[in-house]
């Protein structure tokens, strides 16, 4: 079921980078955004639209502060060992390494162009691929113990499904960036956007196949939604868990970047000084303002990574709310309203059972996650 839900997940989310991309063609010049499409379709919508979206990606970044604490107090009594781990009870504390990480995460935030990460993205990529190589060693490896029968189910179905939806969404929402790849790669060429997503969606989902499905046939229903924290400690697992640190690391600016962006139109909306919404993108923000609200998405998600240690219930209400939203209702509606006086052909249906979804998705999915939380299951 799950492996079946990446290949959905992914076909869902390429559509809705494709819908995007072929919204912001309508846009002037290199200055396509979330803004200056709603500008085109939904005028009066647009500061929700932007809330939306600077949620969702404050929600993402949470959450990888939320792993760095999980992993670095694991990293520690790996490499050097419990007796050490327990005289210095600070270097197990989660909130501890978050604090040091911060200082790392600062300077990569407060970087004003995505192009800018290329060389620390690159370094991410190579994190992922020894994390792959970690999980296939593992379950190919001479060690490998299968759990019981009883803890493997091929094929299950219940309302844990509704309530872990949101996460495999959440997994391929990287829509809140298409419109600044669109702005700054060379050849802004539909044909080579196409390829910019097919690329990036294939390899995603190819990666998340292999880690998915042999880590749960590594640990069956007992696996954790991290499954890097659940191998036994050595040298090469506590090198992976480093790698995850740096990827996590870096990819952190990924979020706050278009989080200030979409912070940025609100708080030109609300300004009296401005006629509504300006025209100036990241790039002419003015040095104040582009310091206080990146200075404020990373205390706010400094402060709430602290006091929160759940990373699935963070995913699932992050998934199941902003990641919905940019990733289908947003794609599906901007490309229905532009083509809205054309003929029905099958993008447009498409278009518009992509924000159907994403709607039912959201309704769903929130309802049972909030019903988990009532209750005190999470």
């Amino acid at each position: 079921m799950g492996s079946m839900m990446i290949v959905y997940a992914a076909i869902t989310s390429g559509l809705g980078l494709y819908f995007l991309s072929r919204s912001a063609s309508h846009t002037y010049g290199r200055n396509s955004s979330f803004f200056a499409v709603s500008k085109l379709t939904y005028p009066s919508a647009a500061l929700l639209f932007d809330a939306a979206i600077a949620i969702k990606c404050f929600g993402v970044a949470v959450s990888y502060l939320i792993i760095v604490g999980d992993l670095m107090p694991q990293v520690i009594s790996g490499s050097l060992g419990d007796k050490f781990a327990d005289e210095y009870s600070l270097l197990m504390d989660r909130r501890f390494w978050i604090t040091i990480f911060m200082f790392v995460i600062i300077p990569l935030a407060f970087l004003k162009r995505l192009d800018s990460l290329r060389h620390t993205s690159f370094i991410a990529l190579i994190a992922v691929v020894y994390l792959v190589f970690i999980v296939i060693y593992h379950y190919f490896g001479p060690d490998y113990k299968a759990p019981p029968k009883e803890k493997l189910h091929y094929i299950k179905f219940s309302t844990k499904f509704f309530t872990n939806l949101p996460i495999f969404i959440f997994a391929f929402t990287c829509h809140q960036n298409v419109f600044s790849i669109y702005n700054e790669h060379i050849d802004n060429s539909q044909a080579s956007i196409n390829r910019v997503i097919f690329s990036a969606i294939g390899t995603t989902a190819t990666v998340y196949q292999i880690i998915g499905l042999l880590g749960y046939l590594s640990f069956g229903d007992d696996v954790l939604p991290n499954v890097i924290s659940m191998y036994e400690t050595s040298v090469f697992v506590t090198i992976g868990r480093v790698a995850f640190v740096i990827l996590i690391l870096f990819s952190y600016p990924l979020q706050a970047h278009p989080a200030r962006a979409c912070l940025d139109k609100i708080f030109s909306f609300a300004s009296p000084s401005r006629n509504g919404y300006s025209k100036l993108s990241s790039l002419d923000m003015s040095n104040i303002k582009f310091i206080i609200l990146t200075t404020g998405i990373l205390i706010s998600s400094y402060i709430i990574a602290i006091l929160v240690s759940k990373l699935d219930l963070v995913l699932a209400f992050v998934g199941s709310t902003g990641s919905t939203t940019i990733s289908f209702i947003l794609p599906g509606i901007f490309y229905y309203k532009i083509h809205e006086n054309d003929p029905w052909d099958k993008k447009k249906i498409l278009a518009t059972f992509l924000a159907f979804y994403g709607l039912c998705v959201m309704a769903i999915c929130l309802t049972l996650n909030i019903k988990k939380v009532a209750s005190g299951n999470y």
